[in-house]
């Protein structure tokens, strides 16, 4: 049963990063009261491009303060932005929750907003430039130490007094961990690609990529994503 507080909330504006006059949101700010959440996540957050981020099926990201000690073990106390809140660009942080906790589907009471899990994060080149350690994309995603996104399925406010709570879960079998093997370990596993295809709740674009690999039997290339070339 997941019931337990909210560590941080946290909004951010789109500004200049990394290199060739690119721009992100990467970097989040606590809140320090309720904001308000609609079907695109918090009303006061931004994307920079919202092709690849945002939208209803990544209205929210949440990522697990739990991770911060492994990461700081493997990467030395020198890389920064993992003594706080806020390191992967998320909107809301807890402790005591993973993605070996959380399955797809998950509804979650915040605040009186209802929040479903839609997918896991696939991570992008900007985490490279965020943490100055250029494989960092591709260890995020190796580790599955990921996070995951909701989508809005009642708006409403969410702030940093309030609590995340469990309150229905359609698909017990899927834990985001077995997710992300199927999506980066075993990649062409048929049948669970077409499980995992017609989960009623997992997000189109990753329908549409197990589809994708189903049809061609290959995976598609990462290295764009992971590496912004």
């Amino acid at each position: 049963m997941i019931d337990l507080p909210l560590r941080a909330v946290l909004v951010g504006r789109v500004a200049p990063f990394g290199p060739e006059g690119r721009t992100s949101a990467i970097h989040k700010a606590p809140v320090d009261g309720p904001r308000a959440v609609g079907v695109n996540g918090f009303l006061d957050d931004e994307q920079a491009d919202r092709r690849v981020h945002g939208g209803p099926d990544k209205a929210i990201h949440h990522y697990p303060l739990d991770h911060h000690a492994a990461w700081r073990a493997e990467l030395g106390a020198s890389v920064p932005h993992l003594d706080a809140p806020g390191a992967f660009g998320e909107n809301l942080c807890t402790d005591g929750v993973t993605e070996a906790d959380v399955c797809l589907g998950d509804r979650l009471r915040v605040g009186t907003a209802l929040l479903e899990v839609a997918q896991a994060r696939q991570p992008c080149w900007k985490l490279n430039h965020r943490f100055g350690v250029p494989d960092m994309a591709k260890r995020v995603q190796t580790t599955g130490r990921t996070g995951w996104y909701y989508r809005v399925i009642e708006g409403g406010s969410i702030g940093p007094a309030d609590r995340l709570t469990l309150v229905e879960r359609p698909c017990p079998d899927w834990p985001l961990t077995r997710l992300l093997r199927v999506l980066y370990v075993d990649t062409l596993d048929r049948a669970a690609l077409t499980d995992m295809a017609a989960l009623p709740a997992l997000a189109q674009s990753w329908k549409t990529l197990a589809d994708r690999r189903l049809t061609r039997d290959a995976v598609e290339d990462w290295t764009g994503r992971l590496t912004g070339g």
